[in-house]
């Protein structure tokens, strides 16, 4: 096994059998893991995955490649394309890795699955204006709003949810102005309610490992 991967591990999931031999890393300790790590393989799930992301973007490492090992598919795998159970483990240190679109939102997290605006706790429906570069997405109210990342530019696709549309606008940034919305990252919810939310395509993409 080659001596700069690391395996970060999360949560109380196991290191796979054929990645035993390589070093693992507690991710609170990542930053130490820099110095060294050429690959970092991810075994947990998309939040995870964003997490590490959103070290490497901030510490400006994103020239490290990342393999993630997911049980199953998730909205991470199917946004990038990437393998996950066996052949996740497969690839993490045989496959190669592709300079691919990064978004993040304006507090500098990365997304790697989904981002959902959703209606805040003491309303019904989201009231706004979103848009997607310069298409309008809705303006007034909806159930809500779900964007993804793609593998490929510009980098990003949105949509409103429920019955009122279907139509994905792909575009480099989604903005939202609202009277209050919940914003949750991957599955994991913001702890308050915002009035303004923007996701958008970092200005360098990252390196899934395939």
């Amino acid at each position: 096994m080659s001596s700069d991967v690391a395996v970060v591990l999360f949560g109380d999931l196991r290191v796979p059998r054929a990645l035993a031999g390589l070093r693992v890393v507690d991710p609170n300790d990542l930053d130490a893991a820099l110095g060294w790590a050429r690959r970092l393989v991810v075994v947990g799930v998309d939040a995870d995955l964003a997490a590490v992301l959103t070290r490497l973007m901030r510490a400006e490492r994103l020239d490290v490649e990342v393999a993630y090992v997911p049980r199953r598919r998730t909205p991470a795998t199917k946004a990038y394309r990437l393998p996950s159970g066996w052949r996740a483990v497969r690839r993490a240190t045989r496959g190669s890795a592709r300079r691919t679109p990064l978004i993040r939102d304006e507090t500098g997290s990365a997304v790697v699955g989904a981002v959902r605006w959703q209606p805040a706790p003491d309303a019904q429906r989201l009231h706004g204006e979103a848009v997607v570069d310069d298409t309008v997405l809705f303006d007034g109210d909806v159930d809500g709003v779900v964007i993804r990342p793609t593998a490929t530019l510009p980098g990003l696709r949105a949509r409103v949810t429920g019955l009122r549309s279907r139509r994905w606008v792909t575009g480099r940034a989604a903005q939202l102005g609202s009277a209050g919305v919940a914003v949750v990252r991957d599955g994991v919810a913001v702890p308050r309610a915002v009035r303004r939310s923007t996701v958008y395509r970092h200005t360098e993409g990252w390196l899934p490992v395939r």
